[in-house]
Parts: structure tokens; C-alpha cells; sequence
């Protein structure tokens, strides 16, 4: 039995089997060789195997996103298949005497090349696909295990760190726990294991290469400890406690269908966050009064380049059509910072925080900006839609803002295509948003404060970094005054103000936040009905 300590994101406990994710990203190393013919049946092999992972992938894609998305993976098999690509990688292994790995990463290059420097687009394309087999047989040519996160059984995820192009990714329903060996109590991976209700530490120094996947884990949120090989006793102890935290829960569902409202009748909107179209049914689950919060930029994530104004349509209708007539409030992408898209071509930043992020993007590129909210408007017809401006700094920022929503309006009507302006609202996250937020309140419909990074403005402290996680405090009296003055400005000019940040979930504040008059709150989908179930304690 093995223990190690880290930081924990979500107080909770499970155990179950560890599948561990390895980056492959090592540089494939030129070898000398002496048998040509072993090369080539090692290549054999790697294709073989490859055949086998694209047979898969195919299927699975039909079933989740039909047979025209499902047809890249037909193209990869083809490809793989190519007479001149397998040719030209039996010419490199036995005119040169060179490595396999290193003849199909040759070979990779030089085709991606001749395909990239093609006039038809179609073919242009193929230079992408050429990179993903090549890389895909190096992968197997190493013996780099190949984890399909949607067809394991449900496991603790051990990795270095989580991007949230990678998180978004995982089947949520596989996951009982996150374990990783960087990280932020802030993450992106520490804001998704909150809205799962799943147990998540940070900071773990774990040799990741000694880990076996299958291994039995236990992750403990409350103790702070990850526990390897747990011996009968212990395993016993924490079946009875996770039963203990299970009957907890089933408790707190005697929430459902309460009012949000104090002994007083004080009454709050409670919503919930999400980050994706899938999230919806946690906020169902947890009987949540709408959405405080869509992420949309996780439709940016996880992806070789933007997303259709039809593509977002349809993300958008589903969410607010499951949702009935309940609030929907949508923030336009969050791009930049720690949320990276390569296709965007942002660059590198010494301080990205700081830099071309979220609604800076959007006012520098309207074609992007104009995609997203023509999708928005014409969604806004199937619900209760509402959208959020998120990263505002200035009244100008807010009128240009107004001002391409005009244009946007303006083709939708000329095309005659059905749409609604919905209520348009601003995200509180910067300090100088606070500090004007008389004069914003006069022109933007409601207020949401992000304390997430309010906070790390105001303290001048990277979120993101773990090494100022002792001097990150949210619960500082200089973001205390900025709630309360954003909330009695919004009141002022007969506007609502709420909170969307994580600290919108802190039950320590819960009560702070009923007396400044906070109109609502939007939290973690695990997190409404123990807010509910505190906020109908007060007096």
C-alpha cells in the first residue's frame, strides 16, 4: 500500500481501477538497423494493428455522430493502405538501414508536404490525415498504449495534467475520480471534476511510468490522500464511507422541488454552470432553476478548426429546447488565457492572462464574433435565452459590442430569418468593470461576477499557478467590497446582479451573499441543492 498527498478540488471519495494518460510526444530517434526485414514486419504489424483502431474509432463515430463525420476514419484507412506511403517507407528502412519509427515519420513528412503544396483544397486537407496515420503508426511502432477513454470501465484518471480540450473530451460516466501531478485548484480539470461531483487531488508527485493501469486507487477529497493497492482493511473502510457520502446525497434529493428561498421568504434565482451540450442533464438531475452559465467556448475546444454558425445553432437550440422556458445564459467564447485552440493562431504571450483573450478576440475578428451570435439569435426563438459578454473593461468595449449585434440583426432581418434579441448582459471579472459598474449598469441588461477572476486581477495572482495557491484567498475583503458595490449599482439602475464564479458555491459565504442582496447564483450542477438546502436555513 502505497500513499501519496496532493490538494484536493472536489471533496469527495471513490476506488476503483486507475487508467493513467500518457502525452506520446516523444521525438522519434534515428537507429541504425541490421535486419531490414524485422523492420518491416514490425511495420506490418503497427499497420495491422492500426486497421484494427481505425475499424473502432469508424464505428464508434457512426453511432455518436453519423456516417458523414464517421467518414474521416475510412479516409485514414485508406490512406494507410496507400501503395507510394508504404512504399516509400520500405524504400527509407532498407536504402538507409534506418529504424521503422523513423521511416514512417520520414515518410509522414514528406507526403504531408506534397499534399500540403497541392492546388485542391481536398487534397490540401489530406496533409492533416497523412500526419495522423504517420503519428498514429509511430505510436504503435513504440508500444504506446493507445487508451480509448470511452470504452474503459469506470476508472480513476491519473495523468501529469488535463488540458480542457482534453477533459471535454473524456465520457463522463467513466470517470470516477482525477488524480493529477500539476495542476491548479482553479483548472479548468478542477472546474470540470466540480461540476461531475467526482473526487479530484492536484499536486501529486507520482512516478507516472511506475503506475499500471488497473492498479486499484483510492482517492480520498476530504483526507487529501491518493492510497495505491489499499490492503482489505482500508478497502473495507472506504466502501463503508463512500455508502456514508451515497446516503448523504440521497438526503440532500429531498431538495428537489424546494424553493430557493430563506425562512424570511428572501427569494434567489439558482442556477447552474455547464460546459457542454452533454452537461444538461446534471442540471436537470440536480433541479437547477436554469443555466447561469454555458461555456461556449468548449465548442472551440478539441477541435482542428471553428465550429459552424450551423454547428452552434444546434448546440445552442438543444440546450435551450431541453431547458423549456428556463434561463439559458450563454457567454460568448472565453478563448486565450489557459483555454488554447491552435487554430485561432493567438500565439505566444508572456502573459496570456493578461493578453488577446475572450471579448478582445471578438472585437478585433468580427467574422468570428458575427458566426457565433447570428447562432445565438436565431436560437434564441426555441427558449429563454440570454447572452453574456465576458472580459468587458470599458462602456466602449459594451457599444461597440452593441453595435456589431445591430449588423447581425440587420442580415438576419434582410434574409428573413426567424430570430429574437434576447436580454444582453455583462460578466463582472475585471476590476475595472467593478469599479464603473454604475455607468455599465445604465446600458447592459444584468450583471454576472466571475470571482474566478476577479480575483486573480484583483490580487494580482495567477489562478493557474500552484505555487500561490496559500496566497490565492477569495474570501478577501476586497472582493467582498466589489460584490457588494456591482450588486447595489445593478440595484441602482433597476438591473440584477448574480455571481457565476466558483465562489458562488462556497457555503461559507452563503450567507454573506443573501445580505448584499445578490439576486443569484449559478454554481456546479453538484453544488445547487447543498446551496439550496443552506440558503433555506437562513432567517
Amino acid at each position: 500500500m502505497l500513499k501519496f498527498s496532493g490538494k484536493s478540488v472536489y471533496k469527495g471519495i471513490a476506488m476503483g481501477g486507475v487508467v493513467v494518460l500518457k502525452k506520446n510526444d516523444s521525438p522519434v530517434v534515428r537507429g541504425r538497423i541490421e535486419d531490414p526485414d524485422a523492420e518491416m514486419e514490425r511495420v506490418k504489424t503497427a499497420l495491422e494493428q492500426a486497421k484494427e483502431q481505425l475499424g473502432k474509432l469508424y464505428d464508434k463515430a457512426l453511432k455518436e455522430v453519423g456516417e458523414e463525420n464517421a467518414a474521416i476514419f475510412e479516409v485514414h484507412q485508406m490512406l494507410i493502405e496507400d501503395e507510394d506511403y508504404l512504399e516509400s517507407i520500405e524504400n527509407t528502412i532498407r536504402t538507409e538501414m534506418v529504424n521503422a519509427e523513423f521511416a514512417v515519420a520520414v515518410a509522414g513528412d514528406n507526403f504531408a508536404e506534397i499534399f500540403a503544396g497541392m492546388e485542391d483544397e481536398y487534397m490540401q486537407a489530406r496533409a492533416a490525415d497523412i500526419k495522423d496515420i504517420s503519428n498514429r503508426l509511430v505510436n504503435n511502432l513504440c508500444g504506446n498504449e493507445e487508451i480509448d477513454l470511452s470504452s474503459i470501465e469506470p476508472s480513476v484518471i491519473v495523468a501529469d495534467d488535463l488540458t480542457p480540450s482534453e477533459t471535454v473530451q473524456m465520457d463522463k460516466e467513466k470517470i470516477l475520480a482525477f488524480v493529477t501531478v500539476h495542476g491548479s485548484t482553479n483548472s479548468h480539470t478542477a472546474i470540470l471534476a466540480r461540476t461531475m461531483n467526482i473526487p479530484a487531488l492536484i499536486g501529486v508527485p507520482l512516478d507516472l511510468e511506475t503506475i499500471h493501469n488497473g492498479t486499484v486507487v483510492v482517492v480520498d477529497g476530504f483526507s487529501e490522500e491518493v492510497i495505491f493497492d489499499p490492503t482489505e482493511e482500508v478497502s473495507a473502510e472506504v466502501v463503508a464511507r463512500i455508502e456514508e457520502e451515497n446516503e448523504k446525497l440521497r438526503l440532500l434529493q429531498n431538495m428537489k422541488g424546494q424553493e430557493t428561498v430563506t425562512k424570511s421568504g428572501r427569494k434567489m434565482n439558482l442556477y447552474a454552470n455547464i460546459g457542454s451540450v452533454s452537461d444538461v442533464g446534471y442540471v436537470l438531475e440536480n433541479d437547477a432553476g436554469g443555466i447561469g452559465l454555458f461555456r461556449s467556448e468548449f465548442l472551440y475546444l478539441g477541435r482542428d478548426d471553428f465550429p459552424t454558425e450551423e454547428e452552434q445553432f444546434q448546440a445552442y437550440k438543444q440546450v435551450l429546447q431541453t431547458m423549456a422556458e428556463k434561463k439559458v445564459i450563454i457567454r460568448t467564447l472565453d478563448i486565450g488565457a489557459d483555454k488554447q485552440a491552435d487554430y485561432f493562431n493567438l500565439g505566444n504571450e508572456d502573459n496570456p492572462a493578461l493578453g488577446y483573450r475572450a471579448i478582445r478576440i471578438c472585437l478585433k475578428q468580427h467574422d468570428i464574433f458575427k458566426t457565433q451570435l447570428r447562432a445565438l439569435l436565431r436560437a434564441s426563438v426555441y427558449g429563454n435565452l440570454a447572452i453574456m459578454y465576458p472580459m468587458i473593461t470599458s462602456v466602449n468595449e459594451v457599444e461597440q459590442i452593441y453595435a456589431i449585434v445591430k449588423e447581425v440583426e440587420k442580415e438576419l432581418m434582410e434574409k428573413e430569418i426567424p430570430y429574437t434579441m434576447p436580454e444582453q448582459g455583462i460578466m463582472i471579472e475585471t476590476p475595472a468593470a467593478a469599479l464603473i459598474s454604475d455607468e455599465l449598469a445604465q446600458i447592459v441588461d444584468f450583471f454576472s461576477i466571475g470571482t474566478n477572476d476577479l480575483t486573480q486581477y484583483t490580487l494580482a495572482i495567477d489562478r493557474q499557478n500552484a505555487k500561490l495557491d496559500d496566497f490565492y484567498n477569495p474570501h478577501h475583503k476586497a472582493i467582498l467590497k466589489m460584490i457588494q458595490m456591482v450588486t447595489e449599482n445593478a440595484h441602482k439602475y433597476g438591473k440584477w446582479a448574480g455571481i457565476c464564479g466558483e465562489l458562488g458555491a462556497d457555503l461559507e459565504l452563503t450567507e454573506e451573499f443573501v445580505r448584499m442582496g445578490l439576486d443569484e447564483l449559478s454554481v456546479s450542477p453538484s453544488m445547487v441543492l447543498k446551496v439550496r438546502k443552506r440558503i433555506r436555513e437562513l432567517d
